[in-house]
């Protein structure tokens, strides 16, 4: 029998508040055994990563734990020592903390300090529990960032070394050149990473002591799906080696299928259901797994609308006040749309002339030397031509930067081109001067990716609808204004008096709505959208992915949806183009791009989508 690790009983954290108490877990109920990997899934808001914190302490005011027990196990010589870490005194707790049960956070950036080296705040974490001297953590942090393939083994820098230089090094000068190589990445500071290579400098501080429980919090949200799969191969491949336990926490249970042992899904605070992978997969039970299962996008399949949460369940409120769940039945499950379907919508969009043609456009970026003069230029889009019809969806789908977000802005020309042409329904836009390109912007809006970013948070979500109603239309009266941001308010699934509040009040999913009510305010023909839905709940993500299809259908809108996870590309898309360095791979239907991808790149994009797969809905 595997020995136990850390054992939760009964775990209560609230939130106080100046009405009642917020219940963020409510009585739950976990074990974790050694060398086991723990997926805890569930929304925003169902209590994982609070959760996560108050195991390990870091739990943010003005949240307490209220009751229960963390009985974290170590083994030693003689027998388990049982320790419960919610009754030790701050000072102790903090040894634990880091040594023996260490957490890798769901904002790298955020989490480590812009001010400081890597290698500091690695050597840092190092020196903390260990009683080192700085050159022996120096040698460690090295040993880690190797570890976690951040920097190349010795045999790989010195394979690299020989092959750069064309006569042949002295054994003391080539080990000189593999170790100032290995030091230059210690120097490095966090925005000179990506957000894979910090996500792995974040692992690196995590395991740097050793600890027996790691628990990792989203550390693959908004990751590329080729950045996410080489994460989870490294989790895996760190746990066999160091036969450490893992929590892993996350909303999405595909990525679930592929890392963990056993499943505890949470929802308002408690554990509803739990059990190992291919039970949670193949015969999930509550009403709630099953909806996370079904709104995952399936790329095998082709449907009409993606299901959410609420075709399995309702929630209804108790005589106690606590809610209560009532599962649905699964009639109302979306159609599959045939071949022969897609076939002829196809033909009907290619039948029309095209409303964007963009022929051989480059943007380029200036690259500065010491002295501020220009050294080169970087090709961030090169040479790209492609045609969008009225009413169709092109899927842009590539790695962080492959160009994708330039593109899109620059067809607006929020990134002016360095050369080409940008025609839109039949005229240049490269061509327009400043005043005539505001007024074709009527009719060219985008959705960004980060929606609270994209609204001012001093104006309430009326005002920020209303805005480019009075930029555009500055003799229309108010009162018209208002009943015009009432009605895109209700059509994108929000009721009109939330016009008075402001971003902070709402959910990701909310604001992403207003964002899409903000772009249909002046009835455009073309939307952008850039990684609108890569940072939302699978289940939000469903709601808004539908809405966005709803919407076109009603208003024949027109769609770039920009994004690096193929699997929701090939749901809302018609056709789709691969991007690679500033450059089309391939472009083609969204069938044959996912049954026969005619490149190595776009293999490699769809051999990376996680292939946990829900179960099977009824045939239609």
């Amino acid at each position: 029998m595997p020995e136990t690790v850390l054992d939760v009983r009964n775990l209560r954290v609230e939130f106080a508040t100046d009405q009642k108490p917020i219940q963020a877990v409510n009585g739950i109920d976990f074990q974790l055994q050694a060398g086991q990997v723990l997926g805890l899934v569930g929304e925003s808001g169902s209590g994982k990563s609070v959760t996560a914190l108050a195991l390990i302490g870091l739990l943010p005011a003005p949240g307490r734990v209220t009751s229960g027990e963390v009985c974290f196990y170590r083994a030693t010589s003689a027998e388990p020592l049982r320790v419960d870490l919610l009754r030790l005194p701050p000072k102790e707790r903090c040894d634990y903390r880091g040594s023996q049960i260490a957490m890798i956070f769901q904002e790298p950036m955020s989490s480590l300090n812009p001010v400081y080296t890597c290698g500091f705040q690695l050597i840092e974490a190092l020196r903390q529990h260990q009683q080192i001297a700085k050159p022996e953590a120096r040698r460690q942090a090295i040993a880690l960032l190797q570890e976690v393939k951040l920097i190349p083994s010795d045999s790989e820098l010195r394979q690299q070394i020989v092959e750069e230089h064309f006569h042949p090094l002295a054994p003391d000068q080539l080990q000189t050149q593999i170790n100032q190589r290995k030091l230059a990445f210690l120097d490095r500071f966090p925005h000179q990473l990506s957000g894979g290579q910090i996500q792995r400098v974040m692992i690196a501080i995590a395991i740097s002591c050793n600890p027996a429980v790691l628990i990792a919090d989203e550390p693959t949200t908004a990751l590329d799906v080729t950045v996410q799969a080489t994460i989870l191969d490294l989790l895996r491949e760190l746990r066999d080696r160091r036969g450490m336990s893992i929590i892993f926490v996350t909303h999405d249970l595909g990525i679930i299928a592929e890392i963990a042992d056993t499943v505890a899904v949470m929802y308002q605070g408690k554990i509803v259901e739990t059990g190992s992978v291919q039970q949670i997969y193949q015969q999930p039970r509550h009403p709630y797994t099953k909806g996370l299962l079904a709104c995952r996008p399936q790329p095998d399949r082709s449907l009409q609308y993606l299901p959410t949460i609420s075709d399995f369940m309702a929630v209804e409120p108790g005589s106690n006040g606590e809610p209560i769940l009532k599962a649905k039945t699964t009639d109302r499950l979306p159609l599959e749309i045939s071949p022969q379907q897609r076939a002829e919508r196809q033909q009907a969009l290619e039948q029309q002339p095209a409303l964007l043609r963009v022929d051989r456009l480059k943007v380029f970026f200036p690259v500065r030397g010491m002295f501020g003069q220009t050294t080169r230029y970087l090709p961030a889009v090169n040479d790209v031509s492609f045609q969008v019809y009225p009413g169709e969806t092109l899927g842009l789908v590539g790695e962080s930067g492959c160009g994708k977000t330039t593109l899109g802005r620059s067809l607006l020309r929020l990134v002016e081109p360095t050369d080409g042409q940008i025609i839109f329904d039949g005229q240049d836009l490269t061509s327009l001067g400043r005043t005539r390109m505001r007024q074709a912007r009527r009719n060219l809006q985008i959705i960004f990716q980060d929606p609270y970013s994209s609204l001012d948070p001093r104006l309430s979500i009326g005002a920020a609808v209303m805005e480019p109603l009075r930029i555009h239309q500055p003799k229309t009266p108010t009162k018209q204004l208002r009943d015009r941001v009432a009605d895109l308010l209700e059509r994108v699934g929000l009721q009109a008096e939330m016009m008075h509040r402001y971003p902070h009040e709402f959910s990701g999913g909310q604001r992403q709505r207003v964002c899409i009510a903000r772009a249909l305010a002046l009835s455009p023909r073309f939307i952008i959208c850039d990684e609108s839905v890569s940072a939302l709940d699978v289940s939000v993500q469903a709601q808004v992915l539908n809405l966005l299809k709803a919407l076109q259908t009603e208003f024949n809108l027109t769609y770039i949806f920009i994004s690096h996870d193929l699997s929701v590309v090939k749901f809302i898309s018609d056709r789709i183009m691969v991007m690679n360095r500033g450059k089309i791979e391939e472009i083609n239907s969204a069938e044959a791009v996912y049954r026969h991808p005619q490149q190595p790149y776009t293999r490699q994009l769809i051999a990376s989508i996680p292939k946990g797969r829900p179960p099977a809905l009824p045939s239609t």
